[in-house]
């Protein structure tokens, strides 16, 4: 099992900026990809950022240029730098995690970016 969880969530104006951070715990020795994922009202579940363990990062499109992940696999620790936030950004972000064949999802942060 792997435990994944958020931090930094909050509320900014269009423009702004905020920093995700996501701690993973348990059996994190096998962990492949980690990242993040989001959802906004009344939406599906989307890609955000995925990162694998050897550095090879993926983003969605929506975000590309603006938001930075990054990650430290000593610690288990994944970020999310979040820049020139919009509006439809809004939504609750999951910290992510796969190992094997199994997927892990952290319990959500709440960004909210006020126009």
């Amino acid at each position: 099992q792997v435990h994944l969880v958020e931090s930094g969530g909050g509320l900014v104006q269009a423009g702004g900026s905020l920093r995700l951070s996501c701690a993973a715990s348990g059996l994190v020795f096998t962990i492949n990809k980690m990242g993040w994922y989001r959802q906004a009202p009344g939406k599906q579940r989307e890609l955000v950022a995925v990162m694998t363990r050897g550095g090879t990062a993926n983003y969605g499109d929506s975000v590309k240029g603006r938001f930075t992940i990054s990650r430290d696999n000593a610690k288990d620790t994944v970020d999310l730098q979040m820049n020139s936030l919009k509006f439809e950004d809004t939504g609750v972000y999951y910290c992510y995690a796969e190992k094997g064949l199994s997927d892990y999802f952290g319990q959500g942060t709440q960004v909210t970016v006020s126009s």
